[in-house]
Parts: structure tokens; sequence; C-alpha cells
């Protein structure tokens, strides 16, 4: 069973490494077993006064019923292309190249997000109820989030496993080139790092696993915060609360402090009476100094994992498409998708096909994109696919069977819902009016 998974982004300068260490604290207090996993090593030492360990194979014991690991993406740079060129080792002979030693790599840009979901699949495994992630700054946390779909669906369309069906010829091809054929290791490589990539997107889409967003309010925030709603809708993910970290004290008296309390106090009525876009709004008190030590986590009074949200997932209970609530049956129920999950957690799909074929003779593919704006919203059909991108987030969208009868007749974005129509095709829809799975 995955364990409670938090994770913690916002934007950079927000605080997101000492809410996820005082998250941390707090779920130990309620008796979970707790990892935090962080790449900032530094602040969790003075935030938590030990260090943590090297890796999430290996976490360091921090306090009573924590531990936390250092996710080190220059060491699994290296790791990871070493076991590369071990694993090429003849190929690299045939050519003659020299062999690069360990001491002499430098992590490449990008290795972090690798890193990252390594350091996921490992924890996600292990024997854990609350694993606390102190994920890098928005957009790169969703960046990072999204890749094992993004990856695996790469490795399918590249390498997919249907060409496999020559490998009886492999062992004679072998023996007369001298050196294995690279098709076998480059499968074996693929089908391996598949695995990987499958186990740490289950962990992301878990219903267990929601994300907290930390902001310091103010006006700053705002645009920030409209830009992670909907990368998190496109993914399929929603914060299960917001954290107004380094909110000021009343200051009377203080003419520049009344004034930078009220523009706080601005962004924090507009959070809080908003309970649609955030279920939960916590406000974290300026300590007038940066945290240091377990005594100031604790003064921040930051709330333990809320497991409610988790609970009703695992039950289906909550909102899902209109077909299912409405009790469709037949085909339509068969490739229509689940609606938006309950807060907090993430549904198998965050879209959902409404069948409008008996009105209007179309159906509609829907998605919620709350704080999205048209003029940053483009949308192309490629084959059987949607491929979907909104300001700085972009995702592939595979279509149910039934939608690849049909051709695109149009879209819009209203309210914050991105509507798609799809007019069935007479040549391809079945003559009797229903739609396999």
């Amino acid at each position: 069973m995955a364990p409670r998974t938090v994770l913690v982004t916002g934007p950079g300068g927000a605080g997101r490494t000492t809410v996820a260490a005082a998250t941390a604290l707090a779920a130990t207090r309620r008796g979970d077993r707790t990892l935090l996993l962080t790449a900032d090593a530094a602040a969790a030492t003075v935030l938590l006064g030990a260090a943590p360990g090297p890796g999430a194979g290996e976490p360091a014991r921090v306090a009573d019923g924590l531990w936390a690991a250092r996710i080190d993406s220059g060491e699994h740079f290296r790791t990871e292309l070493l076991d590369l060129q071990q694993r090429i080792a003849p190929a690299l002979d045939m050519l003659g190249a020299p062999r690069l030693r360990g001491e002499e790599l430098t992590e490449l840009p990008g290795s972090d997000r690798f890193a990252l979901l390594h350091a996921l699949r490992v924890a996600g495994s292990g024997d854990w109820d609350a694993l606390v992630v102190d994920l890098p700054p928005l957009p790169e946390a969703l960046a990072a989030l999204s890749l094992p779909e993004e990856l695996r669906r790469y490795l399918r369309r590249l390498l997919p496993p249907e060409r496999q069906a020559a490998r009886a010829l492999r062992p004679m091809m072998a023996q007369l080139a001298g050196v294995p054929m690279p098709s076998t290791w480059l499968y074996e490589s693929a089908a391996r790092k598949d695995t990987e990539l499958a186990a740490a997107q289950l962990l992301i889409a878990d219903a267990g696993t929601s994300v907290r967003l930390v902001v310091e309010p103010g006006p700053a925030a705002e645009e920030a915060l409209r830009t992670a709603r909907t990368g998190l809708a496109l993914h399929g993910l929603t914060a299960d609360a917001l954290i107004a970290n380094k909110v000021l004290p009343p200051a009377e008296g203080h003419p520049w402090l009344q004034a930078a309390t009220g523009r706080q106090r601005k962004s924090l009525d507009a959070w809080h009476g908003d309970p649609a876009a955030w279920p939960a709004v916590y406000e974290l008190p300026h300590l007038g100094r940066e945290p240091h030590g377990r005594d100031d986590l604790a003064a921040l009074d930051v709330p333990a994992p809320d497991e409610e949200a988790a609970e009703r997932a695992s039950r289906g209970d909550g909102p899902t498409g209109p077909d299912a609530a409405a009790g469709t049956a037949g085909a339509a129920g068969a490739w229509a998708g689940r609606g938006p999950g309950v807060p907090g957690t993430r549904a198998a799909d965050p879209w959902w096909v409404e069948d409008l074929r008996a009105t209007d003779g179309l159906l509609v593919w829907c998605l919620p994109l709350p704080g999205a704006v048209k003029s940053e919203l483009t949308l192309v059909r490629r084959e059987h696919e949607l491929l979907l991108t909104v300001g700085a987030f972009r995702r592939i969208v595979p279509l149910s069977s039934a939608l690849l009868r049909c051709t695109v007749s149009g879209a819009a974005l209203t309210d914050g819902m991105l509507r798609v129509r799809f007019t069935p095709d007479p040549g391809l829809w079945p003559k009797d009016g229903t739609a396999g799975a």
C-alpha cells in the first residue's frame, strides 16, 4: 500500500522546505512513521537539527518517528550513466571508445527531475505511513510530476513491444556480428525503465497523494496561484491545502508594517472566501527570523496531512463524470472517463465525456481548467491524441475508441471548463449507434 504522500511546492522563496519539514513533524506527532525527501539538505539540517541520509534507500533518523533523505541529483546522474556505459560495453569496445570515469562526470541540466522520480519510486516501496516531498518551485515541480507519463509514451512510440517479435533471429545475428545486438539490451533497458517510471507514476496518481501549495500572501502570489491551479488541474491534481507563510502580525502605529499587513490581509481574505479553489487555507506566522530547529517548526503549527480525502477516494465516494453520476449504462458508460475527484486527490483521469448525441448529435470531451485563459490555450488533434498546451504546461491526451470515430467540430473555454465537441463520423460509427470501449 502506498504511503499517504504530500507534495509540497510553491513559488521560489515562499518557504517550501520549511513547510515540508513542519508537515513531516506534524505527521509524526500523529504517530505516523514518516519520511521527508528534500534536495535542500543544508536547509533541512538547520530546520531538523540533523542531516538527511544520502538517499531514499538510506534515510537518516532525525527525530522520533521521522526520517529524512536527500535527493542527490549529481550522484544519481553518475550512477545511471556508469550503469548505461556498462550495459553497452560490447558496442563501445567494438568502436574503440574509451570509458568514462565517475569523477569526470558532471550532471546535465534536467537530471534533477530523474533523481526526484527515482527517490519517489524507492520511497514509495518503503514501510512508511506518510511521505512528505519537498518539490522544486512551480512550474518545475509539475514538469517533473508529468515526466513519467510523457516518457512512457515516448518509450511505447519508439520501442513498441510488438517489435520484439523477431527476437528468435537475434542469437544468429549476434554470432555473425560477434557482439550482442543492440536491440537486445535496448529493449531490456526500455522495459526496466518503463517499470520504474510506472511505479513513480502510480505514486503520483495515487488517491492518497496530494499537493500543498506554499505562498507568501500578497499581490505577487496571485498570478503564481492562478498558474498553479491550471497546471494542477491539467494533470489531475488538486491542492489539499494552501499554506500562507510568513503572515505578519497586526502593526498598529507602524505605517509601513500596516501597509504590508493590509496587502497580505487582502489576499488572505480572498483565499478564505473561495472554498471552491482552496478547500483549506492555513496561515503560518512570521517568526521575525528564519525558522531554526524543531521548536520553531512546531511554533508554525502546520497541520498534519489530512487523510479524510484519501479515505473518501479509496471508498469510491466523491463526484465523478456526468455520465457516471446519471447512471449511464451501455457503451457510453464504458468509454466515459471519470470526472474531477474529491479535493486533494486525483481521479483516474481529470477529464470525462458527455453524451449529447440524443439532443445535439455530439460527444463533448470536458476538462476543468480553473485559471486558464483562452490566449494561453492551444488544442490540436493528431491521429489518436489531443495535444493540449495551457501556458507553460502541456499534456498529450489519448482519445477513447468512441472519440476516434468522430471529427472535432469545435472547442470552447467557459468558466474554467474546456469543452471539445466531437461529431460522430457516419462512415466510422457503428450502424446501431453504439460505441465500444
